[in-house]
Formats: C-alpha cells, sequence, structure tokens
C-alpha cells in the first residue's frame, strides 16, 4: 500500500515568516513484513509472552463458502463422544437419546441413527431427585470406544442410572448394518451419573479402564477397570474416600502405552486434575496429574484386594519461567493428545492446561516425553510422616520388588502376579502413591501460550506433517467459545522455540465449547462437536494464503507450499522442483524469484494534513500477524538540505517522538520540513516487500496529469530503483509544492483521493 499525505500551514502568516508559504505532500510507502513483530524486551521471560494473531482469521460464513461441511440434523443435542472409524469411512456420533452414523468423506450424507433412551422408571426417579428433564434426566451417550470388527461399545448416562450395551456395525448388500443390542448392563465403573461430569474410558484387550464417579452425587471418584467381555463383572479399583489415592479428580484421557517389549509390563496412563495433598488442607490449589497401573494388577491377597497395587501417580507441570525464579503456572489440565511414533513405547504427549489464577485468564500447551514421565515414577517417592507433618522425600528403604512394579514370571519366578507381592510392597504401596519428582515439559516451557484471549483453550488434536525442511507437529485446537485455532511450534537454530498460529476459525454460530475433536489423517479432514451439532473441516486452506509465492511461503504452513502456479497442498512424494516452502524462517528471499510483476497492484492513498499537526497513515495488513514498517529514501539535494537544516543530525526509526507505531499503520505528530523524503519498503532480516515500489516527487511537479487517476497510476508505478535517491533509510515524510495538489486533483485539504 501507498500513502500520499498532504501538508498546509496552520496559517499563511505563519507560513510565509517561516518561509514555507506553500502546501506540501508526504508520500509514504508501508511494508508488511513479518509473521511475527520482533520481540524487543532483553528480559528472557518476555519472550514467553510475545503472541501474534492468526495469519488467517475465517468466519462461519467463509467456512460454508469453503469446503467445510456442517451437520446439524440431529434431534436431540450434546454430541460430546466421537468415534471414527478409517478403514470404513464412518464417523459415530454420541448425543442425547440417539447414536447417529455418519459418512466420514461428507456429513452431508444421508444418516443412520439409533434410538436409544433411558428407562422410565429412571427418568422419573431422575426428575424426583430434583434433575432437569431436559438437560439431566436423559441417556446422553458419552462413551463409543470400538470392541472389535463389528462391535462398538457405547455407554449412557441413563437418566443418572449408567448404561452400556454393543453396537452391530457391518456392511450389508443394502448399505451399512447399523442395529443396538438387545443386551444392557450396568454401567456403573464404566460412565458417569451425569452428563456434565469429566471422565475417561480406554477399552483395550476386552477390558475396559474408566476415570469416574460410581454415585449419584459424584462425590466418590475412582479409576476402575471392568472385564466386559465375559459374563463374569469382576473390577478393580482405586481406594474410595482417601485423599492421598485421588482427591477431588477430573479425569481427562486415559491411553494404553507399552513400557518394554514384553507385553508383562504393559500400563495404562491416567491423566487428570485434582486438589493438591502436598499444598495443605485449607489450600484449594489444584495440580495435574499423570497416573499408571499395570495390566496384569489382579489386587492384593491379604491387603488391597480388588485394589491396585501399581497405582502410583506424580504431578505435571506446565509453567513459564520468569524473573527470580518465580514461574507461571498453568496448573489445570484440560485435554491431552498422545501422538503415536514410529516406537510405539515412546509417543509424544501434548497437553492443553489453563490457569487457576484470578488475576488472568491464560492457557498453554505444553508437550513431554514419555522418558521424563518414566524418570518420575522410576524416582523418589513422596512421603508424609503424619497428618501434621509436610511432605518430603522419601530417604527409607524400597521394599523388593520395587513398588509399582508389573509382575512378570520372566523377571521373577516368585513374583508371577501382584498376589504374589510380599506384605511390605502391598503396605507401602497403600500410604505411597505420589512421585517426589514432578514430569517437566520438553524445553522447561509451553510451545504456545495464549494469555487475556478472549477465549480458553480445551481440546487439542496433533498430525505430525511432513515438510520439505522437516516434520512438523501440526496442533488443531478447540476452545470455549467455538473455535477451532490451528498452530505450529518451530524449534530455530538456538534450539528456542516460535509459535505460529495459521488459522482461528469459527465453526459454530453460537459460542459454544468444542466437546469433542477426530483428526482423519487418511482423509486429511478434522471433525469437530458442540452442543449444536458437527463440523467436518479440512486440515488446509492453502488457497486462502494469496495468490502469490511469497504469500504462500511467509505463511509457513506445513501443509502448504507453492507449486509455480498457486499455493496449494504440499506433498513430500512430489517430485516437482517448483514446490517452494520455508516453514523454518519463512524467508521468501531464498524460495520466490522476485519479478516486477510481483508489485502490479499496489493500493495508493493520498491524505492531507496540516504542517504542526497531526497525521494518521492508515495501513491495515492483510495478515493479523504482520508488523508495519515504514522507511523513506531522500534525493541528494534532499539530504544536503536536511544535513543544513539539522547540522548532521541523523535521525533513524525509532529516535523520532513524533512517530508512533501502530497495527493499522502510523501517527505522525507534528508535521515538518525535516519530514521530507521518498518512502519505500526496506527488507530485513525475515522481510519481503509486500508493496515494492519507488517514485520520484519532480513526477507530480513537472508533468501535469490530465486526471486524478493517471496521476496516481503514475505515482505508484513499480520499479526497484530510481536514480537521483541515495540508499539511506529514516522515518520522514516529503513534502512538496502547493501547485502539486492541483495536478493531483485534490482541491480541498479535508478531503482524500483513493
Amino acid at each position: 500500500m501507498t500513502v500520499i499525505v498532504a501538508a498546509a500551514p496552520q496559517a499563511a502568516e505563519e507560513a510565509t515568516t517561516r518561509g514555507v508559504g506553500s502546501l506540501h505532500m508526504l508520500l509514504l510507502l508501508c511494508l508488511l513484513p513479518l509473521l511475527q513483530p520482533a520481540d524487543s524486551s532483553s528480559a528472557p521471560h518476555a519472550k514467553a509472552w510475545s503472541q501474534t494473531g492468526p495469519r488467517l482469521q475465517l468466519s462461519r460464513s467463509d467456512l460454508r463458502n469453503s469446503s467445510a461441511v456442517f451437520w446439524e440434523a440431529g434431534v436431540s443435542g450434546g454430541y460430546q463422544a466421537l468415534l471414527l472409524d478409517e478403514d470404513r469411512g464412518w464417523l459415530l456420533v454420541g448425543g442425547k437419546d440417539h447414536i447417529y452414523l455418519l459418512r466420514s468423506d461428507s456429513l452431508d450424507l444421508p444418516t443412520h441413527t439409533v434410538h436409544w433412551p433411558a428407562a422410565r422408571e429412571h427418568v422419573e426417579h431422575c426428575r424426583q431427585a430434583g434433575k432437569s428433564l431436559e438437560t439431566d434426566c436423559a441417556n446422553f451417550v458419552r462413551l463409543l470406544q470400538p470392541f472389535n470388527k463389528t462391535h462398538v461399545y457405547a455407554c449412557g448416562t441413563g437418566a443418572f442410572h449408567p448404561q452400556c450395551t454393543y453396537v452391530h456395525l457391518s456392511h450389508s448388500a443394502e448399505g451399512p448394518l447399523f442395529l443396538l443390542s438387545h443386551r444392557v448392563e450396568s454401567g456403573r465403573g464404566k460412565c458417569p451419573f451425569s452428563p456434565r461430569e469429566p471422565f475417561t474410558a480406554r477399552l483395550t484387550d476386552g477390558e475396559l479402564y474408566a476415570g469416574t464417579s460410581v454415585d449419584f452425587m459424584g462425590a466418590n471418584a475412582a479409576i476402575f477397570r471392568t472385564l466386559i467381555r465375559g459374563s463374569s463383572q469382576h473390577y478393580i479399583r482405586t481406594e474410595a474416600y482417601d485423599h492421598n489415592w485421588l482427591n477431588e479428580p477430573e479425569f481427562v484421557g486415559s491411553f494404553s502405552i507399552p513400557d518394554t517389549h514384553s507385553p508383562d509390563d504393559d500400563k495404562v496412563y491416567f491423566f487428570f486434575k485434582e486438589r493438591a495433598v502436598e499444598a495443605g488442607q485449607w489450600d484449594k490449589r489444584v495440580y495435574s496429574r499423570v497416573a499408571r497401573v499395570c495390566k496384569n494388577d489382579i489386587g492384593g491377597r491379604r491387603s488391597l484386594i480388588n485394589r491396585w497395587t501399581t497405582f502410583l501417580k506424580a504431578r505435571l507441570v506446565c509453567s513459564v519461567p520468569g524473573p527470580s525464579g518465580v514461574d507461571t503456572q498453568f496448573d489445570e489440565l484440560e485435554d491431552v493428545f498422545v501422538l503415536e511414533t514410529k516406537d510405539p513405547q515412546n509417543p509424544t504427549v501434548y497437553g492443553v492446561f489453563s490457569t487457576s489464577s484470578s488475576i488472568f485468564r491464560g492457557s498453554a500447551v505444553c508437550v513431554y516425553s514419555m522418558a521424563s514421565i518414566r524418570a518420575a515414577f522410576n524416582g523418589p517417592f513422596a512421603h508424609k510422616e503424619g497428618p501434621d507433618y509436610r511432605w518430603v522425600e522419601y530417604k527409607g528403604r524400597i521394599p523388593y520388588p520395587r513398588p509399582g512394579t508389573c509382575p512378570s514370571e520372566t523377571y521373577d519366578v516368585l513374583h508371577k502376579s501382584t498376589k504374589d507381592f510380599p506384605d511390605e510392597v502391598v503396605s507401602f504401596m497403600r500410604q505411597h502413591q505420589l512421585m517426589w519428582e514432578p514430569v517437566l515439559p520438553l524445553g522447561g516451557r509451553p510451545v504456545l501460550t495464549r494469555v487475556n484471549a478472549p477465549y480458553m483453550l480445551k481440546r487439542v488434536v496433533v498430525n505430525r506433517v511432513d515438510a520439505e525442511d522437516g516434520p512438523y507437529d501440526v496442533l488443531h485446537l478447540g476452545t470455549d467459545d467455538g473455535k477451532v485455532v490451528k498452530a505450529v511450534s518451530v524449534i530455530k537454530d538456538n534450539w528456542d522455540t516460535e509459535e505460529i498460529i495459521l488459522e482461528e476459525l469459527t465453526v459454530f454460530q453460537s459460542p459454544t465449547p468444542i466437546l469433542s475433536m477426530e483428526l482423519s489423517t487418511k482423509r486429511q479432514q478434522l471433525y469437530v462437536s458442540s452442543e449444536l451439532g458437527v463440523a467436518q473441516l479440512g486440515l488446509q486452506r492453502c488457497e486462502l494464503y494469496g495468490s502469490d509465492c511469497a504469500e504462500c511461503c511467509l505463511a509457513r504452513d506445513p501443509y502448504c507450499s507453492w507449486d509455480g502456479q498457486t499455493c496449494s497442498r504440499y506433498f513430500p512424494t512430489s517430485r516437482r522442483r517448483a514446490r517452494r516452502q520455508d516453514v523454518k524462517y519463512g524467508d521468501p528471499w531464498s524460495q520466490c524469484p522476485v519479478t516486477e510483476d510481483d508489485s502490479d497492484t499496489v493500493e495508493v492513498k493520498l491524505v492531507y494534513g496540516v504542517e504542526g499537526n497531526s497525521t494518521f497513515l492508515e495501513c491495515v495488513p492483510r495478515s493479523s500477524q504482520a508488523e508495519l514498517r515504514w522507511t523513506v529514501q531522500h534525493t541528494e539535494r534532499q539530504q544536503q538540505t536536511l544535513r543544513q537544516r539539522h547540522e548532521g543530525k541523523q535521525l533513524r526509526q525509532g529516535d523520532d517522538d513524533r512517530l508512533f507505531h501502530m497495527k493499522r499503520g502510523l501517527l505522525v505528530q507534528h508535521l515538518e520540513l525535516a519530514d521530507a523524503g521518498l518512502h519505500t519498503n526496506t527488507p530485513t532480516a525475515r522481510c519481503w516487500p509486500d508493496t515494492a515500489f519507488t517514485s520520484s516527487p519532480a513526477t507530480a511537479s513537472t508533468q501535469p496529469a490530465t486526471s486524478r487517476t493517471t496521476a496516481l497510476e503514475r505515482l505508484a508505478k513499480p520499479r526497484w530503483g530510481l536514480p537521483g535517491f541515495s540508499a539511506s533509510r529514516a522515518p520522514l515524510i516529503h513534502l512538496l509544492h502547493r501547485q502539486n495538489m492541483g495536478t493531483l486533483g485534490c482541491p480541498s485539504i479535508l478531503s482524500s483521493c483513493l
């Protein structure tokens, strides 16, 4: 964008006295260079709070006009459970009294529905207990887990009477077979009573591991394992009403992760938040936790019968280092995503956290390795001697086998199962569930923070994308107001990280929390649910970044690259040499050839200002991540005049307190003759000329224009250099004479030509 500004004397007498006596024109050019503004603070912790806006912001109507598909044909709402079948192309959606079968290729294709209401007597009992018929006394489907190739295990609240059943799902000649089993079993210990209670469950090897409450009031929460593949309803759980085990927990996620190549070492990891027992009896502080149990744990023989004997937990820390060692803690875990890698024993764990502080609102994303999690569980135990004692590191003798170790005949023939553990091991486990060392994130800080934003991050799924310069983990984040934020964290040469917000999508018409997210790497689609419906979003919208190589490269989206003609999806297997992409640096200079055609479209504005008064030069970048840089060139004659007036004073950007750089432009106060020069863009580090052009002030004064349009076109002619101008740059404004204003066809000081 080019901005032409005219300045006039406040009064003819003042102008004559100062030897000016004429109107002047100011010619400026703004540069929109980079995705992220440079951090000017020298404090090491200040970088953590530098936040950038999204590269793209799309409304719901924008999404409707793109490839997004919305499904709002459900009759119930409350779509909390999603299950994606990648192989058969189905998406199961759990709602209020219904389960829906959608085609994952396109949600607008015909759907199949099964009706699964709560029993009438349970609805009536729920109503008599004072619950709402609309929001409580129904069967809200909370769990959909694959049982085998033909059946899905489903659980619902059943009007505060949890129930579970099987959904038969297979192909037939007429289409998909979608039936509900007549066998309904109790869902206690598998599913919460309330539709709003946080819980987690994972079905693996025919057993359901669940973190949920087991009573009507939700006061008795536990981590359960229930055998569902046979007629037996045998279960094992954490100790009831013991705050050292669980203290008012809110469960977030659960995952089956092998520890070694031996199946005897397989464990299930639970992620949750709870009131911290370490903080004291009267302290309401909340800590995030990771806990684990052995899959082959069957409880103790004489103690801890039907209770976990391998249950351990550790604190999960997500914090921003601050001055003097005071960290800003993001204590409340909201969601967890386990990103599988080539090594099944070492996936990458992503967690979304929020602050419990009353001072400010904030969200953060931290990343953890399984090595650091295992190190915490293999470290020292926390110990408290009595009610009036503080928690300390346990220094005593640790019994054998080490508490928390999974029994295995391969390692020790004397301990084939947990019932063979010595009494001292079981007694130690009853008193020592908490580990002393916390689990710290990779890099010691979050990879992304959002502080005092209009939303809070609530859900996360992660996709590892192969780009031209290596793999990147792209975060798709759901918010509490119905948005989806796409971001990527880039590791720099100094091992520091840079967060890039690529997209901010308003998915649902009304602000409503994102309840569930499923990602299809096979179809490159993201499925998002809320109380209002389900949305199908493509993982990339490359064509919206721009129509030239520089804009595509500056986007720094791992999904996108410049193919020589358009910004399109990047394929790692493509042999086309014209593919241009630079996620790490976003440097178009190294990727895109510069031609005069790159600057054919330059927006020109003519703005007037009065000498001695203030003028605002508006320039709104297309990307909210861009920052505005203003520079200027002088002719040799102008430089000589300036040196005589200012006695050799060199003005540099930032030195003049009359110039105020704002998000939407430049505010110039107290216009004066020293504000003279030819403004053009100046490429700096990671900088690209969005509108590259130069123009001579003599053009407007010596060559009369037949119309306002031709004059502006002549001033905005794109060129890469101009004879007679030096290479010096300063934040000044070029002033021309009064007769030039008539040449441009602008009769009034208060008018503007666009």
